[in-house]
């Protein structure tokens, strides 16, 4: 596999005592961003129980028992709880995770991702 190396650019061309000249050449760093994260978000809705919230908490995002119920009360009361900051592809399958789990319980529970602030 090749290696990624920043470009090579001159940066002068001194002259030789023969009268020739020659290129120095210097490589230059490339600042590289962190990749841009997702928060994955639960929604409120009036039907899905508190309880398989609280399991769904712990089971895809690794929530102990006070976390998970602190969350699921951050979502009943304000419409919305955060669940996790990941990177896009993870944040997306944890969605799909969510969904899927909520749609074979029978649940109307949505989860979506959004950019991190």
């Amino acid at each position: 596999m090749a290696q990624n190396k920043p470009p090579i650019t001159p940066i002068r061309q001194p002259k030789l005592s023969d009268g020739s000249s020659a290129t120095v050449l210097e490589r230059k760093t490339e600042k590289v961003k962190p990749p841009q994260m997702y928060q994955v978000v639960l929604l409120n809705d009036d039907y899905t129980p508190m309880e398989f919230v609280v399991m769904v908490l712990q089971e895809f995002f690794s929530k102990d028992l006070e976390t998970a119920t602190q969350i699921m009360l951050k979502v009943h009361v304000e419409g919305r709880g955060v669940c996790g900051v990941y990177s896009k592809d993870v944040a997306t399958t944890k969605v799909e995770q969510v969904l899927e789990a909520a749609h074979k319980a029978g649940h109307p529970l949505k989860c979506v991702s959004e950019p991190a602030p």
